[in-house]
């Protein structure tokens, strides 16, 4: 199982030029669990994440990591506990698949130190737990894009860090590969017990996978804790300015968002019946 470490925000403020974009926002990253930060488009979720990670630099207040703020930690032991994967990563052109994953190695290296036996085991577990052994020699440029994002979570697994961050992971990928990506996060939090923190468009699928909820709004962070206890209709009128019913998902018992629109009236009586929050 992988050490258990301790991050949160406190106080943070963040943005980019004038702009502020982070507003004071103060949380606790649960430790060995699955968060994820949700919110409406421009409304701070990216540059949380960027700001946790180091990525930006924070305005004002900080964050905390294993009781020290992260400006003080030096670069190479950070990114041996927290890794990030960037919401569209570039991979060098005709970079073979495990060329790119040992580049995760990087912060465990020495000065003029080479490539040893626990680095080359590192990079066969993470391709092993990501399903792509056998891509290991394929060029990263041949592979289709569910395959290719779980060559960039496996970089992060060969990082060996106990905070994955990710900003976006299921971006571009059609719902099976949208399904499979966050199936194999779950996969290794529960096997390694990393801590996750991802940031989710989609707000059926966060409820589904996340065991604690971040939502925002215009920067601010308005509600956090599990989806059963989260996810209300009032909260997807607060956050997404969205009309919807939220009933509880029969696949997976978690809250399930049912989009109203203009086009699209429930009769009152199923209205009624799903009214109150899932209590899931």
């Amino acid at each position: 199982m992988t050490v258990q470490h301790t991050l949160e925000a406190q106080s943070l403020v963040a943005g980019y030029g004038g702009r502020t974009i982070v507003d004071g926002i103060d949380l606790v990253v649960p430790a060995g669990r699955i968060s994820v930060i949700v919110g409406a488009n421009a409304c701070g979720k990216s540059t949380l994440l960027k700001t946790i990670s180091r990525l930006i630099p924070a305005r004002s207040g900080g964050v905390v990591l294993d009781g020290r703020r992260i400006d003080e930690v030096p670069t190479k032991q950070l990114a041996r506990t927290l890794g990030l994967l960037p919401q569209q990563p570039i991979a060098p052109e005709g970079i073979a698949v495990a060329d790119l994953v040992g580049r995760g190695r990087h912060p465990h290296q020495k000065l003029f130190r080479s490539w040893t036996a626990e680095d080359e085991r590192a990079v066969a577990e993470a391709l092993e737990a990501t399903g792509i052994a056998d891509l290991a020699d394929r060029s990263v440029d041949e592979l289709s894009g569910g395959q290719r994002q779980r060559v960039w979570i496996a970089m992060a697994l060969a990082q060996q860090t106990g905070i994955l961050l990710l900003d976006e992971p299921t971006t571009f990928l059609d719902v099976t590969h949208q399904i499979e990506v966050l199936d194999l996060l779950t996969d290794l939090n529960r096997r390694r017990g990393t801590t996750i923190v991802m940031v989710l468009h989609d707000i059926n699928l966060a409820a589904r996978y996340a065991d604690h909820l971040f939502a925002l709004r215009a920067g601010r962070l308005i509600a956090s804790g599990a989806p059963g206890d989260v996810v209300t209709s009032e909260l997807i009128s607060d956050v997404f300015d969205l009309d919807a019913l939220v009933i509880t998902d029969p696949v997976s018992g978690t809250p399930l968002v049912l989009p109203r629109g203009r086009h699209h009236v429930l009769p009152a009586a199923l209205t009624a019946e799903h009214s109150t929050p899932t209590g899931v």
